[in-house]
């Protein structure tokens, strides 16, 4: 049995509430239907999903969320399947994940321009800075994180999202590190298109996500084929979701996030209790000798920080490997953050509403050792 302490939550949420693995382990012993693509015949459990998640993120209707892989699945597809025309810029932030700033990087090669705005010390997108741009440049297409992965400094996403809409543009929000953790609105923040993954605050399996799209908004698939009704038709069918829905779903996993949305709707988070664990751990690390970047104002439990004399892989790693705590280190896929914060990489402790407060003093003490041993 693993005793050590796990805080990577930012990357995959651990533990995953019982009952999850007991919805993948029943989706997968029960025989397939054969209705549509082989689901199980008496449930559909991709409608059931969607119908909570149209809960959770504020959207009007549950059938505008498509379903896939993981929030990289929705990015990619709503990145590419907009209708960007050489010439065209899309705004951005220096806080984005590679998921958003290799899609973006592939469209320069079609002549789309991008515009990176910078964020503070803490990697919280500057607004005067962004709405500037927006008004300056007229983007077809405006792109930000609700919440850096690195720093967990939360946006103003009603805010950025307003100032983009005045401009002309439509809205891409990258709610990965927030959707089940902090509150999402989309429809009530002007939110175009949604992207989101089910393994991290959802407390779900890997291999789901996706992303939600507003009819004001028509995408151009990235995948095409089979779709289990209107076979007859030489293109994807146009309703939604199956409009960007080609194959197979993964539908053990889909079972298990279903458990997991339930749970957590049956048994909400206290995030009063999580506020108050990541404000100990930072100011432990702090006192710990270590440099913390700690951002002012709404924040995801996410610590990131650096150990004097060490290289962020060489802290991590003897955290991993010495001390039994499973973080994360180096540039978090977020390379372009880093300028503004000041640093060449970090290492980041993710908490979860299961992480305790042994699990706290555990890792400030472990942070004390490795400064110390300097």
């Amino acid at each position: 049995m693993n005793t050590g302490v796990y805080l990577n939550n930012a990357a995959t949420s651990w533990p995953k509430p019982q009952c999850v693995a007991q919805a993948v382990a029943q989706a997968v012993s029960a025989r397939p239907g054969s209705a549509n693509r082989g689901g199980i015949d008496d449930f559909d459990v991709f409608a059931a999903v969607r119908g909570e998640l149209a809960l959770l993120m504020g959207a009007n209707d549950a059938d505008k969320i498509a379903l896939g892989a993981n929030a990289t699945w929705g990015l990619n597809l709503a990145v590419q399947g907009f209708n960007l025309e050489p010439g065209d810029t899309v705004v951005t932030s220096a806080a984005e994940h590679n998921s958003v700033l290799r899609p973006l990087h592939k469209l320069a090669g079609r002549g789309v321009r991008t515009a990176y705005v910078p964020t503070d010390r803490y990697g919280r997108i500057d607004p005067a800075a962004w709405r500037e741009a927006v008004e300056k440049l007229r983007p077809r297409l405006c792109v930000f994180t609700h919440a850096s992965n690195v720093t967990g400094a939360v946006n103003d996403a009603r805010y950025l999202a307003s100032c983009a809409k005045d401009a002309g543009a439509a809205v891409l929000l990258d709610a990965s590190q927030t959707l089940g953790c902090v509150a999402v609105r989309c429809a009530d923040w002007g939110i175009d298109m949604l992207a989101f993954t089910g393994h991290k605050y959802l407390l779900g399996p890997q291999g789901t996500g996706g992303l939600y799209v507003s009819d004001k908004i028509r995408l151009s698939p990235l995948l095409c084929g089979g779709t289990g009704i209107k076979s007859d038709l030489d293109e994807m069918p146009p309703e939604m979701p199956i409009h960007l829905e080609a194959g197979t779903g993964n539908e053990p996993s889909f079972y298990g996030l279903y458990a997991a949305l339930r749970w957590s709707r049956e048994n909400p988070a206290d995030p009063g209790r999580t506020e108050e664990l990541t404000r100990i751990l930072a100011e432990g690390l702090m006192s710990a000798g270590a440099d913390v970047i700690s951002p002012p104002g709404e924040r995801t439990p996410v610590v990131s920080f650096t150990v004097p004399g060490k290289t962020a892989d060489d802290a991590g790693y003897i955290l991993s490997e010495c001390c039994d705590i499973t973080c994360r280190s180096g540039l978090h896929c977020a390379p372009k953050i880093f300028a503004h914060l000041g640093v060449p990489a970090t290492v980041r402790f993710s908490l979860s509403r299961f992480t305790s407060m042994e699990d706290v003093r555990e890792a400030v003490a472990a942070v004390r050792d490795i400064v110390g041993g300097n």
